[in-house]
């Protein structure tokens, strides 16, 4: 018989969420493991037991941060329209930032440098919109350019308007809620072509 799981999954996530709640709100000197832990009901050995040390933990932050921002953009479906498809990816990306502000925060702030590994599987997350971009090439709707440019080009978009929404520095009487799905639309157009007809 195994020894008895001392500290689950479920503490292991309160930790993270409280990480990154303070990371976000009072930058990373503000994470006090006896402060984290006291707020999730737990003592410092939990922190240490799960995450090994301070840098352990902002290393395990960074990586659900990755991890769910690359659920929730896989959740999208591949339809046979990829050029709808990408403007849903960029609705996602929105939605991911106002769900889980916090670990969006952590995703984009420049926190630390990732490990190779996690570095890596941060860059993924760009692939399911890589993906949409080839397959409106291959359908003859999008331009023959580099996909990686359309896909990053698109990206900044959405990354550019939610940066702008998270920080409330929208100049006053425009909505980005209102506007952002045809700001999406807008700059997917602007890399079709006509087909013949």
């Amino acid at each position: 018989m195994g020894r008895p799981k001392l500290y689950d999954d479920a503490l292991r996530a309160r930790l993270l969420d409280g990480a990154a709640a303070l990371v976000f709100d009072h930058g990373v000197d503000a994470l006090n493991l006896r402060r984290l832990a006291s707020g999730a009901d737990t003592s410092t050995s939990a922190v240490y037991s799960l995450f090994g040390s301070k840098a352990g933990l902002l290393e395990s932050l960074y990586r659900e941060a990755v991890r769910r921002f690359g659920e929730r953009l896989a959740r999208v479906p591949v339809t046979d329209d990829p050029v709808r498809d990408i403007v849903r990816l960029g609705i996602a990306y929105r939605e991911y930032a106002r769900d889980e502000p916090h670990l969006y925060g952590i995703l984009f702030s420049g926190l630390d440098e990732p490990n190779s590994d996690a570095g890596a599987e941060a860059a993924r997350t760009i692939e399911p919109l890589v993906d949409a971009v080839r397959r409106g090439q291959a359908a003859g709707v999008l331009a023959t350019v580099p996909a990686e440019q359309i896909a990053l080009a698109c990206w900044g978009v959405a990354h550019g308007l939610v940066s702008i929404e998270f920080a409330g520095s929208v100049p006053p009487g425009l909505d980005i809620a209102a506007g952002y799905e045809g700001a999406l639309v807008a700059m997917v157009k602007g890399w079709t072509v006509d087909r013949p007809s």
